[in-house]
């Protein structure tokens, strides 16, 4: 093991105990851990552990994204990840696209594949590495395919008083058969139901209205567990407590009556960690967001006006978090879609590591919802294991499969379908062990879409076959004979459907699953994002 630290300032290396730092390792079966403990003040700066493998040319690769957003998959040893820093500098200067996910924490290096917590190979010599110290330090785990090597790195810096310990590495590297092991590290032990909902977002967008929510509240029937009004209320994002009298002159209280008296749940969406640049939250409490180095607030990206981290340590930015999500707990929403959870990595401090400061901000949403299904959007996914009830697993579906042609060129949280129906189908090796997964909504109507009809019964399938939350946007008042038939074959899937089984072969995966008593197979075609039956 490599670890670098410093001592005011001054750069050391050690892979042994010195008089500085004692480590300690300890290995059982195939977990190690790796415990500092200092002897004098220090700041760990990176540490990391170097293990040899012989990468096949068949080799498949699951790479685990930084958050709920980041492109997953398995990868072949040739394919490379998407590096931001290719576009010109001063894009992604202006539009943030450094900041929805790990380039800024992370440098990408050509012919490796890194990925955060989890991993596998599959192929002659399976591999899995997962870690179980998410809350202390992530796991970055770089695949350097030609050197042969697998270089594992803990996301660490945080400086140790004399005599404090810190768990630095605790992971676990299993060879051997990959179902088996991946079943007895992500066993599916949580026991909530499946859910069917409507949420607001994907036909509407910001623009929705009071009549707008009511009419598709109209249309909903008893097959619904959850109405959920998405972005679009609020005056601006942060300004929480402010809805739009505008869209909203009654404001949301009779609405959420209304939805309740449908016996379905009430859900509402915030992203209580950020605030927007136009909002009153930021004007009138600068002191409430996190500051950089040079005195700025520290900003997350550029949606809205561009948006800004509040400091959770704050405390009076902390009271005014747990009041707003109380404030819409108390009106009757019981479900929350909580969203650019990720904001908090964006802090820094020389008692914490990201992955501790993250672990801070999601306590308190359980805190605050104990009684309340949270569903994490954009958040990261081993800080988010056994808090909330359902994640987001994958970016946000978009109208067309891929986008518009320059979104290619954006980060990798990008909007995409295309993207989206990969992560849902790798990442379903989580459902129902570290959370339930959402694989976000799927969409059957004609009008504002871009999606052909085989399209849009492919993301349904997959979306009914991999994911444990079922949402559309659509008004089912819309839906003629065919789209009612789809619909009901969707949902007897969702409930039904057993065995649910995928490989990858080139740009196609094979999906086969047990309905009816009949083994079902199907081949997904990954660039065109249809079934080839």
């Amino acid at each position: 093991m490599k670890l670098t630290y410093s001592i005011k300032g001054v750069l050391f290396q050690t892979d042994v105990s010195n008089d500085v730092v004692e480590i300690h390792v300890a290995t059982k079966k195939n977990r190690t851990t790796v415990v500092l403990k200092a002897k004098k003040d220090i700041k760990i700066e990176s540490a990391e552990i170097k293990e040899s493998y012989t990468y096949d040319p068949e080799d498949l690769i699951f790479v685990n994204g930084y958050q709920s957003w980041t492109d997953t998959k398995e990868f072949t040893v040739k394919e490379n990840l998407k590096n931001i820093y290719k576009m010109p500098k001063f894009l992604v200067n202006m539009f943030s696209f450094d900041k929805y996910g790990d380039a800024h924490i992370k440098k990408y290096r050509k012919g490796v594949l890194h990925g955060f917590d989890y991993s596998y190979i599959r192929g002659k010599k399976p591999l899995f590495i997962g870690t179980y110290n998410s809350k202390n330090a992530y796991l970055i785990i770089n695949h350097e395919v030609k050197n042969n090597q697998i270089v594992l790195e803990a996301d660490c810096k945080i400086s140790l008083n004399q005599d404090e310990e810190f768990t630095i590495f605790d992971y676990a590297m299993v060879y051997g058969d990959l179902d088996t092991t991946l079943n007895a590290f992500f066993p599916k032990k949580m026991k909530e139901k499946n859910i069917f909902g409507y949420t607001s977002w994907y036909n509407h967008y910001q623009n929705i209205t009071e009549s707008i929510i009511l009419d598709n509240l109209l249309n909903i029937d008893s097959r619904f567990d959850l109405f959920q009004i998405d972005d679009g209320y609020e005056q601006y994002v942060g300004d929480w407590l402010k809805v739009d009298k505008v869209k909203f002159p009654n404001g949301l209280d009779g609405i959420c009556k209304q939805i309740l008296s449908k016996n379905v749940t009430a859900g509402i969406w915030l992203a209580p960690f950020v605030a927007e640049e136009k909002s009153d939250l930021f004007k009138e409490h600068p002191n409430w967001f996190y500051k950089d180095k040079d005195g700025n607030p520290v900003k997350c990206g550029s949606n809205w006006s561009g948006f800004y981290v509040l400091d959770i340590y704050n405390e009076e930015a902390k009271a005014y978090i747990v009041e707003c999500l109380n404030h819409y707990k108390e009106m009757g929403f019981r479900f929350f879609k909580l969203d650019f959870l990720y904001s908090v990595g964006m802090m820094e401090r020389e008692d914490k590591t990201r992955a501790q400061i993250t672990e801070d901000a999601y306590n308190i949403i359980v805190d605050t919802l104990k009684d309340c299904q949270v569903l994490g959007c954009g958040a990261i996914l081993s800080n988010s294991a056994g808090k909330f009830t359902y994640l987001r697993i994958g970016p946000d579906v978009s109208l067309i499969f891929d986008d518009v042609w320059f979104m290619k060129f954006f980060h990798r949280e990008r909007i995409s379908t295309k993207v989206t129906i990969q992560n849902t189908i790798y990442r379903s090796i989580f459902a129902r062990s570290l959370f339930l997964n959402d694989p976000d909504v799927f969409l059957l109507r004609d009008d504002n879409i871009s999606l052909s009809l085989e399209q849009r019964e492919a993301l349904a399938t997959i979306n009914a076959l991999f994911g444990n939350v079922l949402m559309t946007s659509d008004n089912l008042r819309d839906y003629d004979d065919r789209k009612k038939e789809v619909l009901n074959r969707i949902l007897h899937i969702y409930h039904d459907a057993t065995n649910r089984r995928y490989s990858r072969n080139g740009d196609f995966i094979h999906i086969s699953y047990m309905l009816d008593g009949e083994e079902i197979n199907k081949v997904y075609d990954t660039k065109r994002g249809v079934f080839n039956d």
